[in-house]
């Protein structure tokens, strides 16, 4: 990824005094912000199609196990990888360009007590900061339409692999004609909005040494999960205190239309792919 891309990317998803914004979020939503449990930030940390359902049904496909050592790329506030953590005992490592994400990353996962399952820093998916072959596996959870040069990507997970290791990726990816209305939820215009069909992901992965294991649309869910969400905002009289709304800071209403008009019209999907590094 090009720096000033980056820089870019960065600039979109930051927001000062995130946690204290979440924190004041849980309280209306009458958490008790001095004994949080992992649950109960559910709501406001899986910022992607499908929240916590989406990520569990994500971990079964990938079927990483307890005592690995796993990269979150673009880790956000840390929920995929205080997921991994709990439900599937995993050592969770998170990158993120954005330093609100890690630093609301760090103290989120000290606070429901897994400060020693995952650790958060900042740094760029284009350039990972490891040494060959540190993780058991690897995944990115609707990462990939922020990143330009996805073999590059790709190439630089596999080296971190241990060998035979899983990488497996969960993205928005374009399967039909058309031009997106902005903003999205991950891009304000089309400068930081890299759209890439399921086969030229496929494509990219195999150059850099890995072999495709599965790959699923989730276009039905994904569609459910939306329809399901607007219900529940006018049933409400609008979004309830905790929410990824509050990750998405202004324009909240727009970027999700905008997805799902893309969603329905088929010019994009939520997809996974899972893959293995080749030997």
């Amino acid at each position: 990824m090009k720096q000033e891309t980056g820089a870019r990317v960065a600039r979109h998803y930051a927001q000062d005094h995130l946690e204290e914004t979440i924190l004041d979020a849980l309280a209306a939503a009458g958490k008790d912000t001095d004994r949080l449990t992992p649950n109960d930030l559910v709501a406001v940390e899986e910022f992607h199609t499908g929240g916590r359902e989406a990520t569990a049904d994500f971990a079964r496909q990938a079927g990483f196990v307890a005592g690995q050592h796993l990269l979150d790329i673009g880790c956000g506030i840390g929920g995929a990888a205080r997921y991994f953590a709990t439900a599937r005992g995993c050592r969770v490592t998170g990158i993120d360009l954005t330093e609100d994400y890690v630093r609301t990353a760090q103290a989120l996962s000290r606070r429901v007590g897994l400060g020693g399952m995952t650790t958060f820093r900042c740094a760029s998916a284009a350039s990972l900061p490891f040494a060959d072959a540190t993780f058991d596996g690897a995944y990115m959870i609707h990462v990939g339409m922020n990143v330009e040069d996805k073999r590059a990507l790709f190439v630089g997970v596999r080296r971190v692999l241990e060998p035979g290791g899983t990488f497996a990726l969960f993205d928005i990816m374009r399967t039909g004609d058309g031009e997106l209305s902005y903003p999205v939820p991950w891009a304000g215009n089309p400068e930081t909005s890299f759209l890439a069909s399921p086969a030229e992901y496929r494509q990219d992965l195999e150059a850099a040494g890995f072999e495709i294991v599965s790959q699923r649309d989730r276009s039905g869910f994904a569609g459910r999960f939306f329809a399901e969400a607007k219900a529940r905002a006018a049933a409400e009289g609008g979004p309830p205190p905790l929410g990824t709304h509050i990750l998405m800071k202004d324009n909240v209403a727009q970027k999700l239309s905008n997805v799902v008009t893309g969603l329905e019209s088929g010019m994009i999907a939520p997809v996974e792919l899972v893959a293995r590094m080749r030997y």
